[in-house]
């Protein structure tokens, strides 16, 4: 008999608490879309240099073409202390007549640049000397964690934008928002990099300059918001 009366007593107020909070789609609401892009041109881009022995009587050894790489980039202005890492060493074995092993060297690098101004310079500078090995690996953007998130708040700001404009359009207001989904998300960059190497070359004879000219990395959001409707 409790065991009834309690629940009885059970019924009316869990009626009056799913009367009082209704879900959103019981609600009057609008529904938008916004998107927002944004062009960023990288600081951040990272080259490949491999140098190697040369298989000739005379060749330069690794470590004094290493050398003279350090001192070509530090002649243009490369900080090699914090932008210069080493990858790779490897060897490789060639078998000559006589049962003599020679060994071929190699060494890769990996160089950090901020503008496409010092990487054509790189490129020149190391050409100089001899080495040409050299491909674009990456390209990315010292502060992009920071334009993903002003990207998603441009969006949201375009929802509620075209929410409002859409609501005046029958005499009616958006109120708070019920409803936000992050839909769609790209980052052009990460097909960029792919095509990294295939960046224009452009040289100036009068002033000796050379520019390696980027695609701009593009950051696209789309936001699904629901608004509620007065």
């Amino acid at each position: 008999m409790k065991n009834l009366l309690f629940l009885f007593a059970l019924i009316p107020f869990t009626l009056s608490a799913q009367q009082g909070n209704k879900n959103f789609i019981d609600q009057n609401y609008i529904e938008v879309t916004g998107k927002a892009e944004m062009e960023i041109a990288p600081d951040m881009i990272y080259l490949r240099i491999v140098i190697d022995e040369k298989d000739e009587k005379n060749r330069v050894s690794i470590d004094q073409k290493e050398k003279q790489m350090i001192s070509a980039l530090k002649k243009i202005g490369v900080d090699v202390e914090e932008d210069l890492l080493i990858k790779d060493m490897s060897s490789q074995f060639r078998r000559y007549l006589l049962s003599k092993d020679d060994i071929s060297l190699s060494k890769e690098y990996q160089l950090l640049v901020h503008d496409g101004k010092m990487a054509g310079e790189v490129f020149l500078k190391l050409e100089e000397i001899e080495i040409s090995n050299i491909k674009i690996q990456k390209l990315d953007h010292s502060k992009i964690e920071d334009f993903r998130r002003q990207v998603k708040v441009d969006a949201i700001k375009a929802a509620k934008s075209k929410a409002q404009d859409l609501a005046g359009a029958v005499d009616q207001e958006i109120g708070k928002a019920l409803f936000i989904q992050e839909l769609n998300n790209i980052s052009r960059y990460g097909e960029m990099n792919k095509m990294a190497n295939s960046v224009s070359f452009y040289a100036n004879s009068k002033v000796n300059d050379t520019i390696l000219d980027f695609e701009k990395i593009i950051l696209e959001y789309s936001i699904l918001c629901r608004f509620e409707l007065k």
